[in-house]
């Protein structure tokens, strides 16, 4: 292990996923003496290697593979019945993760950064200003002592029934790796690893059902969103289930049985091939040494303070492990850049719980910011709503995606964004507009004059803006 306990580090960091590798690299701009702890062999966590980075690359791949199908209309002649070749598939998203878990090693070399490996844990309060980290590795345990400590250690998928994944009962690690796709398929869970697995999957001509708990598919998100999702996964021929609850999953002869019950009490089951478990993610705060702190917790989350400085002084939380904070890779990476900024005395800004973009990378793609017309009317707003449908917007016709829309939710006082939703084409990519909007506090009337060039799908956000007055051009 690189060097151990002679070294004062300024920051030991736990966890090298995008938290705790970004709060790293930033540490080392500003030239502090950084340690990143991390168990496994590569650096990344789950979202390099068995989350967001291999699961957008075969979302990708199934894009391309959708637009395949109907090669003719777009002028492409000759190339017969496309062939699926599963295993160029995996093979292209292995490449694409070795290339960026390189990508990351060279980084924390060129940022000065000591990485060290081992499963770190947290052993108490610090001494004369001093932390101390037991460090578990192949030469056994070794100490590092920090004047501060980042918590990283991200999460796991939660499993139903005490159950364990394996070829057949999967999670979002070893769905990644199945030798082909099934021909049957049923998703336990509508957040976004479940649909965007289950818009893999149909694309590749699987037969999906997905079983929801809660009453609509994506329930973070407005409820509009979802009605749209559900419809147009169901044109898809996607089996949608919501309000119901999964009494059993059952290995049988052929695969995998599911019995659910629904929100009217009748019992329903589905046998297939493969059964994916996506009812949400776990903290991984069990066994890094929590209850030797200060350190408060709420049903494995840890609560922080607006610099993610937790109760135990000098040791932070950043990332999936936070409560409060939605788990995603982009926000991880924004608590680890706060938390380093008032480690080195630099100026920040507190996360914002409405100023988070959510994405869902499945077909069509959903992108979100801010409040839902629901929750800006529990606030107290009096909203106005402006709703722009793709179909009105060249670019989508010109790219062959023109379902879904834009909606606006705005305060009709001031008509400063309260909320934008969108689903349809490249909405992950759209979602940036309105959140540098929402930062800037920008309100209806400056950006109906705010000029999107032609033809860009960006202009369905102009028209969204716009309908919010009732004056959608091309609506």
């Amino acid at each position: 292990m690189a060097e151990s306990g002679s070294t004062l580090y300024d920051v030991a960091i736990i966890g090298s996923g995008p938290a705790g590798y970004t709060a790293a690299i930033r540490g080392g701009q500003y030239g502090l003496k950084v340690a990143l702890i991390e168990a496994d062999p590569s650096l990344g966590g789950t979202c390099l290697h068995v989350g967001c980075i291999p699961t957008k690359a075969m979302l990708f791949n199934a894009e391309i593979w959708d637009h395949l199908k109907h090669a003719a209309d777009y002028g492409i002649a000759g190339i017969g019945t496309p062939q699926l070749d599963w295993a160029a598939v995996l093979k292209r998203k292995s490449a694409i993760v070795t290339k960026h878990t390189k990508g990351l090693e060279f980084l924390m070399k060129k940022n000065k950064v000591t990485v060290v490996r081992g499963y770190g844990r947290l052993t108490g309060a610090a001494v004369d200003g001093v932390h101390t980290v037991d460090v578990e590795g192949a030469d056994g345990t070794q100490q590092l002592k920090a004047k501060n400590i980042l918590l990283a250690s991200g999460s796991e998928a939660r499993m139903l029934f005490g159950m364990q994944p394996d070829e057949r009962v999967l999670t979002n690690i070893e769905i990644l790796s199945i030798p082909e796709p099934p021909k049957s398929l049923v998703v336990i869970g509508a957040g976004a690893v479940g649909v965007e697995f289950a818009s893999i999957f149909r694309s590749f001509g699987t037969e999906v059902t997905i079983v929801e708990y809660l009453p609509r598919v994506v329930p973070v998100e407005d409820e509009d969103i979802s009605k749209e999702l559900t419809r147009q996964f169901k044109k898809r021929g996607i089996d949608v289930n919501t309000g119901c609850a999964v009494q059993s999953i059952e290995k049988t002869e052929a695969g995998v049985k599911v019995r659910w019950t629904t929100a009217n009490g009748q019992t329903r089951e589905k046998e297939a091939e493969k059964v994916l478990v996506a009812v949400g993610r776990g903290p991984r705060t069990a066994n890094v040494g929590i209850e030797k702190t200060k350190i408060e917790v709420e049903r494995g989350f840890l609560k922080v303070s607006e610099t993610q400085e937790t109760a135990e002084p000098g040791i932070y939380a950043i990332g999936d492990i936070v409560a409060g904070l939605p788990q995603l890779a982009h926000v991880g990476a924004m608590s680890g850049i706060v938390a380093m900024a008032k480690i080195a005395g630099r100026k920040f800004r507190p996360v914002r719980r409405d100023r988070i973009p959510g994405c869902t990378y499945t077909d069509p793609q959903i992108g979100s910011a801010g409040l839902t017309e629901a929750q800006a009317k529990e606030k107290g707003y009096e909203v106005k709503i402006g709703k722009f449908p793709f179909a009105g917007n060249s670019k989508a016709t010109i790219v062959d995606s023109h379902d879904g829309f834009v909606k606006i939710v705005a305060d009709a006082k001031y008509g400063e964004l309260l909320g934008v939703h969108i689903i349809g084409p490249q909405a992950t990519e759209l979602i940036a507009e309105a959140i540098a909007v929402m930062e800037l506090e920008g309100t209806v009337d400056e950006l109906m004059f705010t000029i999107h060039a032609h033809p860009t799908l960006s202009e369905a956000m102009l028209d969204a803006y716009a309908a919010v007055e009732g004056m959608a051009i091309n609506a």
